[in-house]
């Protein structure tokens, strides 16, 4: 799904998001709830996904076997 690089970059624009709008008093709004809900339950689901994923076997593993 996403590489190491995307979710950081992820991570850290969810933080900022909620500083700024925080400051600004905009969290209540309906539009930003959504897209910072949307971010955040897409880095869960990746941390997840790259959890329980399958190992790949190579050629040279399954000939060792």
């Amino acid at each position: 799904m996403l590489t190491d690089k995307q979710s950081i970059v992820l991570t850290g624009l969810m933080a900022v998001s909620i500083f700024v709008f925080g400051i600004l008093n905009i969290l209540d709004n309906f539009v930003v709830l959504t897209v910072l809900t949307i971010i955040f339950f897409s880095i869960v689901i990746n941390i997840l996904y790259s959890k329980y994923k399958p190992e790949k076997i190579t050629q040279d593993q399954n000939n060792s076997k």
